[in-house]
């Protein structure tokens, strides 16, 4: 009966134990992945056909971030052809890049990665991903080559990561920022009813202030420079909104903080146009 009781309870721990590895095993941090990259001009190059997606460490495709390419040119970005079944899920699609573009066809770009599947919607399991860029702009290029194909590892999980990955030739000012974001109920316990959104943003930004305050906004660029900075005086609730629109692609963040300094938080948002 002993036995029995002591085979049960060893049963009972293993179970929790596999469940507690299994739980970890699945972890999935929602969170936001901002990376920015400046591609250079190639000799010759003019025109450029690219596509630049996210792929786990395994080299599963999870999805399309940006795919530009026409019908003469369709032909130059097989590995994106291959991994992705020419998924563009929430992707930003367009002809071949030029000089006149929106986005050029070299130069500087940015994509952001809300850390969910193309296929399933759902947020991705934590892990080591990569952001695959494939590039082609040589007008001689055989059918079904490319110009280039490179990527950039980073990991997803409940810790930010900030990188920036030495460049080459081909690319430069390389930089890749996961951000993690805490549940409304995290954000109020830790925030004191103080809350900003939308995070990520296109440029405008709301910071909700639910209790009176009398004090300053103010947001820094992750180098800690001040770009923007108001007086605030808010009896009871409201909803201060203020516009970054202007300030280039990347992390800030917002420093709200009452006169006597009963009052400072600090909220971390990723801006991406």
């Amino acid at each position: 009966m002993k036995r029995t009781k002591l085979l049960s309870l060893l049963m009972g721990i293993a179970c929790v134990m596999l469940m507690s590895n299994f739980n970890r095993a699945i972890a999935q941090t929602d969170g936001t992945l901002t990376f920015t990259f400046t591609q250079a001009v190639p000799s010759g190059g003019t025109k450029n056909v690219e596509a630049i997606w996210i792929e786990n460490n395994a080299g599963t495709f999870v999805k399309t971030k940006m795919r530009f390419w026409s019908s003469g040119t369709n032909d130059h970005l097989p590995s994106w052809v291959t991994n992705s079944g020419q998924n563009v899920t929430d992707a930003t699609v367009g002809a071949t890049r030029t000089s006149t573009t929106t986005p050029t066809a070299f130069g500087a770009k940015t994509i952001t990665w809300d850390g969910k599947g193309a296929v399933s919607g759902t947020t991705m399991p934590d892990g080591v991903y990569k952001v695959m860029i494939e590039s082609s702009w040589a007008t001689n290029t055989a059918s079904g080559q490319h110009g280039l194909i490179t990527s950039f590892t980073f990991t997803k999980g409940p810790v930010a990561e900030h990188l920036t990955p030495t460049g080459d030739a081909n690319f430069s000012a390389i930089t890749s920022d996961w951000v993690p974001t805490f549940t409304g109920i995290q954000a109020n316990e830790a925030k004191n009813e103080i809350s900003v959104y939308p995070n990520p943003t296109s440029g405008i930004v709301n910071i909700n202030i639910n209790n009176s305050l009398k004090g300053s906004i103010k947001v820094e660029s992750i180098t800690g420079e001040t770009v923007f900075e108001e007086n605030v005086d808010v009896t009871g609730s409201k909803v201060e909104t203020i516009d970054l629109s202007k300030l280039s692609n990347g992390i800030y963040f917002v420093k709200v903080q009452s006169s006597d300094s009963k009052v400072v938080e600090d909220f971390k948002i990723v801006l991406g146009k």
